[in-house]
């Protein structure tokens, strides 16, 4: 009796392990790429502003997209159930309500860390968690249809990620236009991305109602949309700089996506089998010309005279 007790004792909270698995280290880096980049972009003198840098980056990072990332889990647990039944909430790696008990901590923990980053900051990660709740929970769950849920996630992970390292940067303020259209078009590109991560769980989405792309369009079809869409953003990025006088940083852009281009063409004869695999090589691409772009506008005219 007392070792039946025991051992239902220990399934009654998770261990730290699993906890840090529902975190999902791994997808914490593209919002702290997409800050970084627009920190960068703001033109400012990143070595004086070192504490504030860092907070943003753990912000973005190890909280927000955390958050996410256990939200996430805990309103797909029947999805994961059938797609990726060794998570940690259908294991009972993570039991009862402590999926959800995380999620709300994890977010109270975000909006209390974004203080010291004054209006502008706590402003940005209201609206990343909004998203992020949207994106899972009822009534809205973004997730439900493809095209709403890969912009929402792009919008958040890119484009507000990259505007707030800006305007943080910048003291507090709506960065200049140039920075706002390249946030703009990362997060098209980024739709692309994200549609790369629905291949895996087709088969889990189509049976508890979730259109992703690859569920509405069929595994082909969503290949070729993510492909175009990854491509275009970047083609429109190269067209901007070129007319911004930054040649040369065009140059390299459109070079990562040639070599991106050669490997969505391998993609889309295998979308399935190959998705992942373009996630893992062909993205690195895509966000080293984040980079490269960041680098370009941080000495355009207007981005110098908004800089304090």
């Amino acid at each position: 009796m007392s070792v039946s007790f025991s051992v239902q004792s220990a399934k009654a909270r998770p261990d730290l392990k699993a906890v840090l698995t529902l975190l999902k280290p791994v997808t914490w880096f593209p919002p702290m790429w997409a800050f970084t980049c627009g920190a960068i972009s703001a033109g400012v003198a990143l070595s004086e502003r070192i504490p504030l840098l860092a907070l943003g980056i753990a912000i973005t990072g190890p909280l927000v997209c955390a958050s996410s990332q256990a939200v996430n889990d805990w309103f797909d647990r029947d999805v994961d159930a059938i797609n990726e039944p060794n998570r940690p909430i259908p294991s009972g790696r993570i039991p009862g309500q402590w999926g959800l008990a995380i999620a709300i901590f994890w977010t109270a923990l975000c909006l209390f860390a974004a203080l010291p980053l004054g209006a502008f900051g706590v402003s940005a990660v209201a609206i990343a968690l909004f998203f992020s709740w949207g994106y899972s929970a009822p009534p809205f769950r973004f997730k439900r249809n493809g095209w709403v849920g890969n912009t929402a996630v792009g919008f958040t992970y890119e484009g507000l990620a990259w505007v707030t390292g800006a305007g943080i940067m910048l003291g507090n303020q709506v960065p200049p236009m140039p920075l706002l259209i390249l946030a703009t078009l990362y997060s098209i590109g980024a739709h692309g991305i994200m549609t790369l991560n629905d291949f895996k769980a087709m088969e889990g989405d189509r049976r508890m109602g979730v259109n992703s792309l690859p569920v509405l369009l069929g595994a082909d079809g969503a290949a070729r949309v993510a492909s175009l869409v990854m491509l275009l953003a970047q083609a429109m990025v190269i067209a901007l700089l070129v007319a911004w006088n930054r040649p040369w940083h065009a140059l390299a852009i459109g070079l990562l996506a040639l070599v991106q281009a050669v490997m969505m063409w391998r993609f889309v004869q295998s979308p399935r089998e190959r998705a992942l695999w373009l996630s893992a090589l062909g993205v690195p691409f895509y966000v080293s010309g984040m980079m490269i772009a960041a680098f370009a506008v941080r000495t355009l005219p207007i981005i110098v005279e908004a800089s304090p």
